[in-house]
């Protein structure tokens, strides 16, 4: 069984991002990039069940400027076998990318798809449900855990309150949380041999993707700064505080 793991590059974690003067986007000249931490764990998951004998290839594929190879490259040094990139100069908008995706999933016919729930820059948290509703496939999303079992796989998801178990027949598609697992350290060993490891390069166009833009930006701020806290000596100061801020009538 083949899986199938979409990377994203995005602003390192690490990294406070920077709005532009003009407010038009995020900053990211001169700004260490890295894969979307999710991803990452989606990555290590598809590696583990490599390891347990339940797939024989994991394939990374990610959707971006030719920058992205980068991150195919971490994905090939963590373990998988080969990458596939879709070149795109212009950033591709989540229903775009899901399309982009199902071609892939139509080509390669994994067995399970699993990408990281959502990516630290935009928190669209759209890609994979789009990518199930696109296919046809059932879906675990914010999975905890992920067990496959023959033809099914088990996944816990996360859920307000909680947790619950669904069992999906696959083919399916999975979104990674963060408690799933603790991604691995690329080898240096790893690193040198994910330089020869294969990586094909598409465009939207050898799909027959329109991935033109339906959304536009209208402005990006900066979020406001937290005011400082004060001490009240009791509950009669603490609600004319509160009503000197506006928060109580």
């Amino acid at each position: 069984m083949k899986i199938l793991v979409p990377v994203k590059r995005v602003i390192d974690y690490n990294v406070k991002p920077r709005v532009k003067a003009d407010g038009s986007g995020v900053d990211l000249a001169n700004v260490k990039m890295s894969m979307n931490p999710f991803d990452e764990i989606a990555v290590e998951e598809a590696l583990r069940l490599r390891e347990k004998g339940v797939a024989t290839e994991v394939i990374v594929v990610s959707i971006g400027e030719q920058k992205s190879q980068e991150t195919l490259r971490t994905g090939l040094a963590m373990g998988a076998d080969r990458a596939i990139l879709i070149v795109s100069e212009t950033e591709v908008e989540p229903l775009g990318v899901a399309k982009l995706l199902a071609k892939v999933v139509e080509e390669e016919q994994p067995g399970l798809v699993i990408l990281g729930k959502q990516a630290i820059d935009d928190d669209s948290n759209q890609t994979g449900q789009m990518l199930a509703a696109l296919l046809g496939r059932p879906q675990g999303t914010f999975a905890s855990a992920v067990e496959v079992n023959g033809d099914t796989v088990k996944v816990t998801r996360e859920v307000d309150g909680g947790s619950e178990t669904v069992s999906l027949k696959m083919p399916a598609i999975v979104t990674t949380d963060l408690r799933l697992n603790e991604p691995r350290y690329a080898s240096l060993p790893n690193i040198m041999k994910a330089k020869s490891k294969p990586m094909a390069q598409k465009t939207p166009a050898d799909y027959g993707v329109d991935v033109a833009k339906r959304l536009t930006t209208l402005k990006v701020v900066e979020p406001a700064k937290r005011i400082a806290g004060v001490k009240v000596a009791d509950v009669d100061e603490l609600v004319a505080k509160l009503k000197t801020l506006g928060v109580v009538a």
